[in-house]
């Protein structure tokens, strides 16, 4: 009889640890990138009243005669299933398409976080706007290793170095029936500021063309290398093996110095009207930072105001053998137990980690309907549970009203 009522109280018991975890489900139903808990019961030990017996002669054997005591919480698991993404339009705001995790310091450790509800506090660091624990990443960095990441830093406004120019290519046709053909073009010195060159071809009629190269003399001269020289094209208009292209260093008044060699070799000598020009050449001025955007790698590329673009940084992210492991640290975060495995830090898309969508926030996984059901049925069971325990009562007093 007394052993009933103590299997009716660990049911009652389990049951209303089940009930916290159900109400702890709903309660984050829009937590961002929150995954949802379960419980699973099991038996107790059993008190053996007659073993069991093999079979001997003309008799078979029994089985053996055990009592319940009752049952307990077998786990309470996180259930990390992916779930779908939140457009938000925020560029910072961050969501992970596969496994991986976040990273999240704050100076002492790391944690781990779904919730990617990211943005740039008043020192320009990323960070999860929640807690303000840093998101890192790397930056600056040759290498991309797990020992190298660090907190991600972007000043509002800041420069892009200028870069002058080292390359120089033209591109397309200079007709055969053309004598002298002009091109204005334009290179970068190490401040960035443009210089105005013109590029001049002249033909010498036997499928050669001179070409010299002119500038201001007052601030540009001519230190090491020749600005002439000449294109050698065969009868079918390509440039040939025979053309002499010469390396030239122009020296800057207040710079440093320039040095590139033409590239001609996209250049042909066609009975069709000249279309050369400069097709590309890769100086710019220093530029002031417009803008982020962010990929699926959680590359962090700034829009500088000279039209070029630059890679700032790159959010790493973490995955784990074991992430159900995971222990929770509250604010949406976790961290790594003996039985998650140590963090595998590395690129997002490789290593099963997964990939970023940037504008999008994970939403909870939680199932109201799933939690619902489940809420009737430990309702149930903790009603049935009750009962024994009643029922045990009754019988007790019976059981006393047998003597008067």
């Amino acid at each position: 009889m007394m052993r009933s009522m103590f299997s009716g109280v660990t049911g009652l018991r389990n049951h209303q640890i089940k009930m916290d975890v159900i109400g702890n489900n709903i309660a984050n139903v829009n937590t961002v990138g929150y995954k949802k808990s379960r419980v699973t019961f099991q038996d107790t030990l059993s008190q053996t009243m007659r073993g069991a017996s093999s079979a001997q002669g003309n008799r078979g054997g029994t089985n053996p005669m055990q009592i319940g005591l009752g049952m307990t919480i077998a786990a309470i698991d996180t259930i990390h299933t992916p779930t779908s993404l939140e457009a938000t339009g925020n560029m910072t705001d961050l969501a992970i398409e596969g496994d991986g995790f976040f990273i999240l310091s704050d100076g002492q450790g790391y944690y781990y976080t779904r919730a990617g509800n990211f943005g740039f506090d008043e020192q320009g660091n990323l960070v999860n706007t929640a807690n303000g624990f840093k998101v890192m990443g790397w930056q600056d960095s040759s290498s991309k290793t797990p020992q190298d990441i660090k907190p991600i830093n972007i000043q509002k406004g800041m420069l892009m170095p200028a870069k002058p120019t080292d390359i120089v290519v033209f591109a397309k046709n200079l007709n055969k029936a053309d004598q002298v053909v002009t091109i204005p073009f334009k290179v970068y010195d190490s401040l960035g500021r443009a210089h105005n060159l013109t590029i001049t071809f002249t033909n010498n009629g036997d499928n050669t063309w001179d070409y010299d190269i002119s500038f201001d003399p007052t601030l540009i001269s001519v230190s090491s290398g020749s600005d002439t020289g000449t294109l050698a094209f065969d009868p079918n208009g390509n440039l040939s093996g025979g053309s002499t292209i010469n390396s030239v260093t122009l020296t800057i008044v207040g710079a440093n110095p320039i040095t590139f060699t033409p590239d001609f070799s996209n250049v042909t000598q066609y009975a069709k009207e000249t279309t050369v020009d400069l097709s590309y050449q890769n100086g710019y001025p220093a530029g002031t930072l417009l803008g982020i955007s962010v990929d699926s790698t959680g590359t962090i590329t700034g829009v500088f105001d000279n039209g070029q673009t630059m890679e700032l940084a790159q959010v790493a992210l973490a995955v784990f053998n074991n992430p159900a492991g995971l222990m929770k640290a509250g604010r949406n975060m976790y961290t790594y137990s003996n039985n998650s495995g140590e963090p595998q830090i590395g690129l997002a898309g490789t290593g099963g980690r997964g990939t970023i969508s940037p504008g999008s926030l994970e939403m909870s996984n939680v199932d109201l309907a799933e939690e619902f059901t489940q809420m009737i049925i430990t309702q149930r069971g903790f009603q049935a549970n009750s009962r024994v325990i009643t029922a045990s009562d009754e019988m007790l007093q019976e059981l006393v009203n047998i003597k008067r």
